[in-house]
């Protein structure tokens, strides 16, 4: 049988696990490809221990080789099980002397030619699994210094396995409290309104979601939480579903926005939401500047059966950071919306005039529409009115409002 390469030192397969691991999945994976360098074995790989099976979670060998991630096999097959129980000792320089390893069927199918394994343990003694490696040659000089190296390897092992599990159960309770919000009829939608500055009347109204649950939180940390928590694309489904349902009973002139990560876009769960509604050309999707984009390809591609369907596209927080610039340039939003922090005191700030008027004479360029946020004042607006800005929203034209007050303002305004 010809033997599987060796593989070089540092050469590895892939970290196991599915997409989007665990956080400190690579410094596990890095102490395993140490202890494989270090003892100058073939294959090494921890294994954690499931009710019926053994699931191969890291595995570091030479592409092609015998083992990969996530791979499972029954618990009673292969070494790890047997050292454990005592069956088999911890380090066996050369399987062929041992009648024991001899019976294992993969001691020859791989083959093995030594083997070591030591438990892996977690801080309440329970055992987690193994920490394995193994070479296809025997090796006689592997002896009581190789086994106080693994065994430090795997108290490394098992403290990382730990905090995984704290991780685990935080998000899981997290993901609990935002359900359990959710369950309680959070969030609330309020409906912010925002009026055309030269006529001075109401275009549209922004949805934004309130919460008044236990405990209590500002929205953006309760979006931050269930993102987190793997909850975040259900919460922001359900704060977008609550707030379009309400879209028939506001004037067929007016519009709603809400805001959707480019995660839920890319989804695909927001085109059957507004295929259901009658006049989705009334809904305008605001991608914030915080939002990460990996791919604006793939996000333009994801975003155009929505815009086939009506919808139009606002890049929010415009001015706050150079992801907004990026977000315009990549989406050719149907609408820019200038963070507050430039709109703050801009009748008193030569800059922030200088880069608003910049925005808007770009917008208007692309055929944009610009809203400007967070207006507090009369000389704000008149500011904003005179650098040719075309709409604002802020406490000084309305706060935010529950729906029965919305639909009275805007019959109205």
């Amino acid at each position: 049988m010809q033997l599987p390469p060796a593989a070089p030192a540092g050469d590895s397969t892939a970290p196991g696990g599915a997409s989007g691991q665990e956080e400190g999945a690579e410094g596990i994976q890095g102490v395993l490809t140490a202890v494989r360098r270090h003892l100058g074995m073939d294959v090494a790989f921890i294994s954690h221990f499931e009710t019926e099976e053994r699931v191969f979670e890291y595995v570091d060998c030479a592409p092609g080789g015998p083992l990969r991630p996530l791979q499972h096999l029954a618990m009673s097959e292969g070494y790890c099980l047997k050292v454990v129980r005592g069956e088999l000792p911890e380090c066996i320089p050369d399987t062929s002397k041992l009648e024991a390893a001899l019976e294992i069927p993969q001691t020859t199918s791989i083959p093995i030619g030594s083997h070591l394994s030591v438990p892996v343990r977690l801080k309440d003694g329970s055992i987690y699994g193994t920490l394995c490696c193994f070479s296809y040659l025997p090796n006689p000089a592997l002896g009581e210094r190789e086994m106080r190296l693994l065994h430090a390897f795997a108290e490394v092992v098992g403290l990382r396995m730990d905090e995984r599990s704290a991780s685990q159960r935080a998000r899981e309770s997290a993901a609990r409290e935002v359900r359990d919000a959710m369950a309680k009829g959070a969030p609330r939608i309020v409906f912010q309104p925002v009026y055309n500055i030269s006529q001075r009347a109401v275009r549209s109204f922004e949805c934004l979601s309130r919460f008044d649950v236990a405990p209590q939180r500002p929205p953006d940390e309760w979006f931050r939480l269930a993102d987190e928590a793997g909850v975040g694309l259900p919460l922001e489904l359900c704060a977008i579903e609550k707030a379009l349902q309400n879209l028939h009973a506001f004037p067929a002139t007016c519009s709603l926005s809400v805001n959707c990560s480019p995660s839920l876009i890319l989804s695909g769960r927001l085109e059957p939401v507004l295929s259901a509604m009658r006049v989705p050309s009334r809904v305008t999707l605001e991608i914030t500047e915080h939002a990460i984009v990996q791919d604006y390809a793939a996000l333009a591609a994801s975003l155009a059966p929505l815009r086939a369907l009506g919808a139009g596209v606002a890049v929010d927080d415009a001015g706050a950071g150079f992801a907004s610039m990026r977000h315009i340039l990549n989406l050719a939003p149907d609408i820019i919306k200038l963070d507050m922090s430039l709109t703050r005191n801009i009748h008193e700030d030569g800059k922030r005039r200088a880069l608003a008027k910049g925005l808007t004479s770009f917008a208007h360029e692309i055929d944009s529409l610009v809203i400007a946020e967070g207006v507090e004042s009369g000389d704000e607006l008149e500011m904003l009115q005179r650098l040719d800005v075309d709409c604002a929203q802020g406490y000084f034209l309305a706060r935010p409002l529950g729906l029965k007050e919305a639909l009275a303002f805007s019959a109205t305004h």
